[in-house]
């Protein structure tokens, strides 16, 4: 349901004793539901006689202040998603229930005295190790809270009862507004640091709204920029929230902000258990947390000082929603600072194409941070011509020699391939036949080690064939590289140095990321092989080689983002090389290497690769050039999505008058995954307006249309994701 409904006060109360933004508990049929109040004391849209008294109100109080509430009615019109499902998006979920508002204390954690990694009762117990190690990362003569061991992984709550358990570790009860001990040494900024700084919040200026893309190369001290600006928001008696993509990004931020701030840092993200969050939560909507780091839904968060808004790694699509609710935390967090007057910056080496548009027309303020901080000096890029060339697992003759060179200097190399597995496919060579999901119809991944196919895309998993089922031929063959191949090939290649690999299926047991991280740092393992999860905010001071197996993946995608993806995907990669004194080097593997997009991006750098794929952009009339909804349906069947697509185009049609343009419906670019088929209807338009008058009107009509009963289908408002 879209609408929301009327209730009578409970009795014994008048409807103006309910206070806007309280929480109510009513009656939905025979179920009892916690819903919040958007209006009091109006007129029902149906007769009194008919309206049944909610059962009782939770709150005397506001638990949604009035600008919060803006910004969720704002998300329920611009998304066109049910405002009732973004009130509780908005909530933790102790509080979405009938929950009370006691804050209460929370849980920490010290380690003991004598405490540590090379403590003899964890000799054997590696994660107990790698949790011990994290304590000390963290400063191990200070207690911790969940949000600081969340860092660790998914694993870290069983693992610290272990610990516990041995005595190594202590358990205490405390304030969740306990202070950070703040008074570390704050550097002096470069004279890049500065400018950015006095340009986003001038020292003599007036509380306003402003938003700034911060443009920084990678290790450029974008997050000094940050502490700065929180700093002067801090004097100004104003509220920080710190937006992160990742939970794995927000434990590191949190030692290095209370390093700095003498004052109580709330953190939110999922990571935490239910206490922990909705004590962050009340604190940070009472105003008594000045400070607030967290992950996507952490923008809804109550903050009635709110004065800065720091959006970083900005271009990352973990800020995008994929599914219900499919908000964008960037956008809301603009809409934001525009309604409670707050300073808004967007960090990052490689902006969004949107973000780069705004800033270029004015709308933004473009700081820029061009060259790394201290020593470090920019690595060198080199494209590595594979076509005609002998490849060894996707490896060329080139690369394993520098690889070989910098090994035998001592020094880290990482190499990237962005495909987890030993192989992408497993072909028969007798006949052709090639092993595929039945669920999704895309080829099975072969994992050598577990000698198993899986599915990427449904997780399904079955075990390798003996001989291929169509012709009996024996031992199928393993088609291409991924991350394991390269592994057993690396460390036949170079038995004397430790090779680490790190994506899904090496860190899928709790704790696993941390350990490998670890050992990443502690030299342990000078050979590195990962994936994507690998390029976001690590820093690895001895990597000084990094080598990308195979940057062709991106060039020929049918997503209109793929180029855009790509170009920030290099960069960020090619930014974990040579962040210390020693030079780095990024060799990029291609077999296209007069590609006009991979010539700009190592010649001109980013700025100009954006340039060149803006203009693509410009040309076809796609994003930031025009606006999209994408209407997607999904059904066990193959008919019923196209048909129901089908339907919706016949009743917008009418609708668009021109302005917006509708195109397909088409099967999806998977058209079936997880044994349901997918279609999808792209409507798009020049400005927002029309798209936006077009979807309020036709969207009720869309329901009430019968092929709608057959299948499932969602709306989203400015996909990123045409998958």
């Amino acid at each position: 349901m879209r609408a929301v409904f009327d209730y009578l006060p409970p009795p014994g109360l008048a409807a103006t004793e309910i206070p806007v933004g309280a929480r109510v508990v009513v009656r939905v049929g025979r179920r009892r539901l916690v819903g919040l109040v958007c209006e009091a004391g109006v007129d029902a849209c149906i007769e009194p006689a008919r309206l049944r008294p909610a059962l009782a109100c939770l709150d005397s109080v506001p638990l949604i202040d009035a600008q919060t509430l803006a910004l969720i009615r704002f998300a329920a019109d611009y998304y066109h998603h049910p405002i009732g499902e973004v009130a509780m998006n908005a909530l933790p979920g102790l509080l979405r229930e009938d929950a009370d508002l006691a804050a209460g204390e929370i849980a920490v954690w010290r380690l003991a005295s004598g405490a540590g990694t090379a403590h003899p009762a964890v000799a054997r117990a590696p994660r107990q190790r790698a949790l011990l190690a994290h304590f000390e990362a963290l400063g191990g003569g200070q207690a911790h809270g969940a949000d600081a061991l969340a860092g660790f992984g998914d694993g870290w709550r069983a693992t610290l009862r272990q610990l516990l358990g041995k005595g190594l570790v202590l358990a205490e009860r405390r304030s969740c507004l306990a202070p950070a001990r703040g008074g570390g040494v704050w550097p002096t900024p470069h004279a890049a640091q500065a400018e950015a700084v006095e340009a986003i919040w001038p020292a003599s200026g007036e509380m306003s709204f402003a938003a700034h893309l911060l443009e920084g190369v990678t290790g450029s001290g974008k997050t000094e920029v940050y502490l700065r600006l929180i700093e002067r928001a801090l004097a100004a008696g104003r509220q920080a929230l710190v937006l992160v993509p990742e939970i794995g990004l927000t434990p590191q931020l949190l030692v290095r902000f209370r390093e700095r701030f003498a004052v109580p840092i709330a953190a939110l993200h999922s990571g935490l258990g239910d206490g922990e969050r909705r004590c962050a939560w009340l604190t940070a909507a009472r105003g008594e947390a000045p400070i607030v780091i967290g992950t996507r839904s952490a923008v809804f968060t109550p903050m009635p000082g709110l004065g800065l808004i720091v959006v970083d790694e900005e271009h990352d699509a973990s800020f995008k929603q994929q599914e219900n609710l499919r908000y964008h935390a960037r956008d809301l967090a603009i809409w934001r600072g525009r309604a409670q007057g707050a300073r808004v910056v967007l960090g990052s080496a490689t902006p969004s194409l949107e973000t780069l548009h705004h800033a270029r027309a004015g709308r933004y303020g473009h700081q820029r941070l061009l060259t790394r901080a201290g020593a470090a000096k920019p690595p060198r890029l080199r494209l590595l011509d594979i076509r005609h060339k002998r490849l060894d697992a996707g490896l060329s003759a080139q690369l394993l020699a520098a690889v070989g060179e910098r090994l035998a200097a001592g020094e880290q190399v990482l190499l990237f391939l962005n495909r987890r597995g030993f192989a992408p496919v497993l072909i028969c060579q007798g006949c052709g036949w090639v092993a595929r999901c039945p669920r999704c119809d895309t080829p099975m991944t072969y994992h050598a080690q577990a000698r198993s196919l899986r599915c990427h895309h449904c997780d399904r998993e079955t075990r390798l064939p003996e001989a291929c089922p169509e012709c009996g031929q024996v031992d199928p063959m393993p088609l291409g590289q991924g991350t394991e191949r390269l592994e057993t090939v690396l460390a036949a290649r170079f038995p004397d140095a430790g090779v680490l690999r790190i994506d899904r299926d090496t860190t899928r047991r709790r704790g696993a990321l941390a350990e490998r991280l670890e050992a990443v740092h502690s030299g342990e393992y000078p050979l590195l092989v990962g994936t994507q999860m690998l390029t976001k905010g690590h820093h690895f001071p001895s990597v000084t080689l990094v080598g990308v197996i195979d940057a062709d993946q991106g060039l020929y995608s049918v997503d209109y983002r793929a180029h855009e993806r790509l170009a920030q995907l290099l960069v960020q990669v090619a930014g974990r090389a040579g962040r210390e004194q020693q030079p780095g080097e990024v060799m990029i593997q291609t077999g296209q290497p007069e590609h006009p997009l991979l010539i700009t991006l190592l010649r001109d750098g980013y700025p100009a690769a954006a340039e060149l794929i803006l203009g693509e952009r410009r040309a076809t009339g796609m994003p930031p050039y025009s606006h999209l909804a994408l209407l997607r349906a999904e059904a066990p069947g193959e008919a019923a999505p196209v048909a129901f697509l089908a339907a919706a185009a016949m009743a917008l049609r009418p609708l668009a008058a021109r302005t917006v343009d509708l195109l397909g419906p088409v099967p999806a670019p998977m058209p079936r995954r997880a044994g349901r088929y997918r279609a999808q209807l792209l409507l798009r338009a020049g400005t927002r307006a029309p798209l936006h008058r077009l979807l309020q009107t036709g969207l009720s009509q869309l329901d009430a249309l019968p092929e709608a009963r057959r299948v499932r289908w969602s709306l989203d408002v400015d996909p990123v994701d045409l998958y």
